[in-house]
């Protein structure tokens, strides 16, 4: 499809791919703005390499579901851009699908999807891009241009026996209780690589002015964007959304019988219905057209 789309000069192009083809996405932007069909300028490559990066970024660190991506495709026309990425989950051999479009993006890690598609939900997936989490990502970037050296103070758990707690001062005025105990999925440790820590001081000397410029600061990843919002809500009190975003595929049927074969019948008999619909809406029935609203809004 990309080879094809790309020789057709018709104004619309594709870059990156599956696998190492994905790590060629910049090189090609590059290429295209030799493409006449674009005519594309240096500031509008730039942005466009930029929203390449950020889309990769946030859909590997900022929404931790834990599959890890393998295809980016990036299309291009010369006043939008779309891109598909596609995530595999080891554990459960499942893919996830992520959708951008940017007449729909207004930000980068507020609500930028278009969707997320999966069959399978995750139980605990940390999403930074959720509208909800958007005191958590302000507290984290106060963190981060605070000084994030105390971080790893934050982090750090004892395991000597003889570290004294509050408990060990419970006496008869005050009931005896076992310590609160918080429970993460083994997908979000507490760990903080060196790597990631050194790529926080980092960030503290460039001052971020908003949480997408820390995002897309080189080091950055899923480990510090992690250890940030668990602070946030730990320390500070401010939580970050942990439901999965993803909405389920296949509403009619996989080509390849998975979950199941396609069912036709059902798929003739939603078109006709959406077309009712677009009919009635043009007569400016207002029922009508209000339902093809609400159906804009839930559907992929």
């Amino acid at each position: 499809l990309k080879e094809a789309v790309n020789e057709l000069n018709c104004g619309v192009a594709i870059a990156g791919g599956k696998g190492k083809a994905s790590m060629r996405t910049l090189a090609e932007i590059d290429e295209l703005a030799d493409d006449a069909g674009l005519n594309l300028s240096t500031h509008r490559v730039e942005k466009l390499k930029y929203a390449s990066r950020m889309a990769a970024k946030v859909d590997n660190s900022l929404v931790q579901d834990n599959y890890q991506l393998y295809h980016h495709s990036f299309i291009v026309s010369k006043h939008a851009w779309a891109v598909v990425q596609q995530g595999m989950n080891s554990q459960n051999s499942y893919a996830r699908r992520y959708h951008w479009i940017s007449d729909a993006v207004r930000s980068f890690v507020d609500e930028p999807h278009a969707a997320i598609c999966c069959d399978a939900k995750g139980q605990q997936v940390l999403d930074m891009t959720a509208h909800s989490s958007e005191e958590s990502r302000k507290t984290s970037l106060d963190i981060v241009n605070d000084n994030p050296s105390h971080i790893e103070g934050y982090l750090k758990i004892s395991a000597r026996p003889e570290q004294t707690s509050l408990y060990d001062f419970v006496n008869g005025d005050f009931p005896s209780q076992e310590p609160a105990i918080l429970s993460l999925c083994k997908n979000h440790r507490l760990r903080l690589s060196k790597r990631s820590m050194n790529a926080l001081k980092q960030a503290y000397e460039v001052q971020p002015e908003s949480y997408e410029e820390l995002t897309s600061l080189k080091g950055i990843g899923a480990g510090s964007i992690r250890a940030l919002a668990l602070i946030s809500e730990l320390v500070y009190g401010t939580e970050a959304s942990w439901n999965d975003p993803a909405k389920f595929s296949f509403a009619h049927g996989g080509k390849d019988g998975i979950p199941y074969p396609v069912d036709k019948k059902r798929m003739d008999d939603n078109t006709a219905l959406l077309k009712d619909a677009v009919r009635n809406a043009r007569l400016g029935n207002k029922e009508r057209l209000d339902a093809l609203r609400r159906l804009a809004l839930t559907t992929l």
